[in-house]
This record gives C-alpha cells, structure tokens and sequence, in this order.
C-alpha cells in the first residue's frame, strides 16, 4: 500500500472517529477504526521489515493524535502546554495498545484465523486501567461517544458504559471482516445480516427498557440549582466571596421558598480557603447560615469550596501533604463539597482529580516540577482526596451523592455512591475554563449516562453552566444557555433500587483485564516457543 493510501485511510479513521462525538452523529464510531484495521493488515500480511515496522506506528500515533485533537481541541483554552500534554501522551498509550495488539496477533495468525479478536480485551482492559492512575483521562472512553444517542444505551443499567466499548470494537471488526468478504467474494450476504442484528438488536432492546422502566411516579421535593456565571479566570478568585454571595442570594430571592429543600451552588463556589477543623465558625459558611437557612430551617445546600485539614502530630501524614512553615505542621488542600443545613456541615473531598491542576501524575517522580502545574485559580498542586466514596445526609434523611466536576465521566468511580446507597446526585462543576468549545457540552453529556447507569435523578450546578436537571433516564431537562447567569427549580424524586451495574461493577472490564493479561503472556510465550519466522510488528 502506497504512503498517500496510509495516509487517507489514517485521516478517514481519525475523522470518522472524531465526528461521532459531534451532530449526533455517534453511529460512525462503529466505522471509526476499520480504516485502521485495514492498514494493520495489509502492513502485516507479509513478513515485516524495519521499516515497515516503524511506518505502522507512526500511521498508528498519527491516527490516534489527530482523534485526540479532533474531540478534545478545546482544552487549549485553559493551558495551551497542558492540552499538547494531553494530546501526545494519550495518543502514545492509545498507540501501545495498537503496537501489542498487532504484534501478538501475527504472532498467533499461525494458530487460528481469528487473532483479530484479541483487539477487544486488550482495548477494553487499557480503558479501565487509565481510570486508576493520576494520569487518568478516560474522555475517549468508547463507550461516552453514546451519550448524545443515550437512548441507544438504556441497558448501560447492567454493563456501564464498557458495555457500549464492546459494542464499539464488535462492530467495528464485523465490518472489517465483511470488507475482506468482500474483496473474497464469500459469505456478503450472511456477514451483511449479521451486522445489521448486532447494531440494531442493542439499540430495539434499549428502547425496551426505556419503556418498560419508564413510570410517572410523583413525589419528591423541590430543588433550587444556581449558575452563578462568575467569569472563572479574572472575577471568580479576584473579588471578594461577599459580593460572589449576594450577587447569588438576589438571584435565589423569589425562586427558594419555605418547600424549598435543597439548594446546589457551583464548585469551588466559596473562594475562600476553609479550615474544616472550625468550619462551623467560619465566615463563610455564616453568611449561608444567617441568609438563608435562618429564613429556611429545612433547606439544604450543597456547594463547592476549597478546604484544608491539618494533620495532628502523631497522625500519618498522606502523600499529597505540604509543609507550613509557621505551625510546623502538614496539612492537605481539597477541592471540596459542602452540605450546610441547620444541623451543622459535612464535607466530601473531590476524589478523582484533574491531572496537572489538581495531581501531578507520577509525584514520587515529578514532586519538585509540581508549582509549574497549570494554574486555573484557587489551590493548585496536588490535592488530597478520600479513599471512599461518601454521600451527604439531608436534614429528611435523604442520601446525595456530591460528584465533583471530573468525577462525573468515571462509570466505575460513580457507582460507589449508589453503593453507599445514594439517594440523588448532586454534579457540582465549572466548566468555564474552556470557554464557550463542545468540552462542556461533552462534559454534561457525560453525566446523562451516570444517570442511566444508577438510575439516579442529578442536579447539575456549573458555574457559567450548563446547568441542569437530568431524570433516570438519561434526558435533560431545563438546561439553561452558556455563560448566563439563572437559576432554575424543579421536583426531584430520590429512588433507592440498586441496577445490576451498581451491584456486580464493571464485570466487563474486569473479565478484559484477565483476558488481556492472559493474551499478553500467551504473546510473549510464542515469541520464545515457535521456531518459524514470525512477522513482528
């Protein structure tokens, strides 16, 4: 195959793949990489030079960079050298999982014909591992293409969205094969079938479930969400939080009343840092309690902050601990989320961080680089976090699971909430470093799929927004414009059945793990075992 054919077929794979997270058009994902499948075997179909070996990655890296640049472009706006970051060192992971692929499947192309296969394991088993480092960045999780086409992925309720990677990579080697057929002239016809069940049959199923499920049962309280629209970069963290409050407090006068039970502000909504050893006597947290829940016993507001805890003498210090100079003492910075009612406050540390302005991948490496992280104001530099997912207790029992910002795109993460039997789901962001780009429309599409994976009604609070309240089923409702201010109420309605997903976790994802593991070593055992030439990618 010629350079300028690689070339078009690595564009048409990256622009296929990219264009399925924008229009809705998410149905070219199960197209996106049969281009590159091509490529990888008429490279390896006879055996491999070194140059030829070397033309294979980079067409691969190629492919994977002009994806990652494709969907995620937007995060330039909020640090030019953290997006390249992002773009390269995703594309290169994504790329090693092409190189082991290839390279174990010709070497298995001596024992069977279907080799192809291993590509599902091993790319389901990278997705899952990157949720679990630092460095995590599952944005081009397979999968998350389906949340604008969320009524395709009802069953999400028993696989999560590893569920629909499966679906992605089944589909997409169906339809390499049938070109193949094609090229053959043998078994068009059966192949042909076979594809069309397998994309349509997921998606009939899924409207199934829609109506099976979907009831119009009443009840529930009133829910209040305020978009603040505080320009993050120069106001947010350079005016005083006092002018922020009550800027807010005459946008709620009229909207929160005495039904009012809950009350959901942005993260990082108070600005400034709060001791949680005397959050009671806070400032801050006053100004919420005389203002508001003094007119209001029974609300309960939920809110983003910055906090710190110091570590007393003899207790273990974490490793994202810093060191201050006049107590002598560690102490941890959180990204944090509030519940302030008239009972007191509980706090939840934000717990999946943002790689470079909230963790710096890799510390024990990288710990002296780590005041160069970006900064997007507020506390910079890794944050502390906590083990376990935490929900916070309403004033009527009622249990929510405070999901901040970046936690809302892990399925795996999300579901510890419902674990610990949340209620309700409370995604307290902001989303106003990207600027008016599709990265947060992804962002909140992200969260319809959380929603249809834990059957959980959400209240979306995003500082210049979109805020928004999205139902169990995925469907978003009142979503206010970008970067306006608004505040918006509706009845919420807790529920406290438990999906399969929420239940048995990502069975998906682990079972790849195995796989993956056990295709890796079979790779290496035949590179040392057969005698024969192997054709080594």
């Amino acid at each position: 195959m010629k350079l300028k054919n690689l070339l078009f077929l690595s564009l048409l794979s990256s622009a296929v793949l990219s264009l399925s997270w924008y229009f809705g058009l998410s149905f070219l994902i199960f197209f996106g990489f049969v281009p590159l499948l091509l490529i990888e075997d008429s490279l390896t179909s006879t055996p491999a030079k070194p140059k030829r070996k070397i033309t294979l990655h980079l067409i691969y890296y190629f492919t994977f960079l002009c994806w990652n640049l494709g969907v995620t472009w937007w995060l330039v706006n909020a640090s030019f050298g953290g997006a390249l970051m992002a773009f390269f060192a995703n594309a290169l992971l994504m790329t090693i999982v092409f190189v082991v692929f290839s390279t174990i499947k010709n070497r298995m192309r001596f024992k069977t014909q279907h080799s192809i296969w291993i590509l599902i394991p091993l790319w389901l088993a990278f997705e899952h591992v990157h949720t679990l480092w630092d460095a995590s960045w599952p944005w081009l999780t397979l999968g998350n293409v389906f949340a604008f086409t969320n009524k395709w992925v009802q069953w999400y309720e028993f696989t999560g969205t590893s569920g629909g990677s499966l679906w992605v990579l089944v589909v997409n080697i169906l339809v390499f094969k049938f070109i193949r057929y094609m090229q053959l002239k043998t078994f068009v016809n059966k192949h042909t079938i076979r594809i069309a069940t397998i994309i349509i049959a997921p998606i009939i199923l899924s409207y199934i479930i829609l109506f099976a499920r979907m009831n119009f049962t009443k009840g529930g309280a009133n829910c209040v969400i305020v978009q603040p629209n505080i320009e993050p970069y120069n106001e947010k963290f350079v005016t005083s939080f006092e002018s922020q409050f009550l800027k807010v407090l005459k946008q709620i006068e009229g909207k929160v009343n005495q039904n009012t039970k809950y009350l959901v502000l942005p993260e990082t909504f108070i600005v400034n840092d709060i001791n949680e050893d005397e959050i009671n006597s806070n400032l801050d947290i006053k100004l919420f309690q005389d203002s508001i829940i003094a007119k209001y016993p029974n609300i309960n507001i939920v809110t983003g902050a910055s906090s710190y805890r110091f570590f007393k003498p003899n207790e273990k210090v974490s490793s994202s601990a810093r060191f201050d100079e006049q107590s002598k003492l560690h102490y941890d910075m959180y990204n944090t989320a509030i519940l302030i009612n008239k009972n007191g406050c509980q706090v939840y540390h934000k717990s999946k961080l943002v790689p470079g302005p909230e963790v710096m991948p890799l510390s024990f490496i990288f710990k002296y680089i780590e005041k160069f992280a970006l900064d997007l104001g507020g506390t910079t530099g890794t944050l502390g976090t906590q083990k376990e997912r935490t929900n916070l207790i309403a004033n009527n029992k009622t249990s929510i699971a405070p999901i901040v910002c970046y936690e809302s795109i892990y399925a795996d993460f999300t579901i510890g909430y419902t674990q610990k039997n949340a209620d309700l789901f409370f995604i307290i962001t902001n989303d106003g470093w990207w600027g008016s780009t599709p990265g947060h429309r992804q962002h909140l599409a992200y969260g319809t799929l959380r929603a249809i994976e834990n059957r959980r009604q959400i209240a979306r609070s995003a500082n210049t927004g979109i805020s928004c309240f999205i139902n169990e089923f995925g469907k978003i409702e009142q979503a206010t414009n970008y970067w306006e201010p608004a505040v918006i109420s509706q009845i919420i309605t807790p529920k406290n059945n438990k999906t399969f997903f929420v239940l048995f976790g990502d069975l998906i994802s682990y079972a790849s793990c195995v796989f993956a593991l056990l295709i890796i070593v079979y790779g290496i055992y035949l590179k040392f075992t057969f005698k024969e030439k192997l054709i080594l990618v």
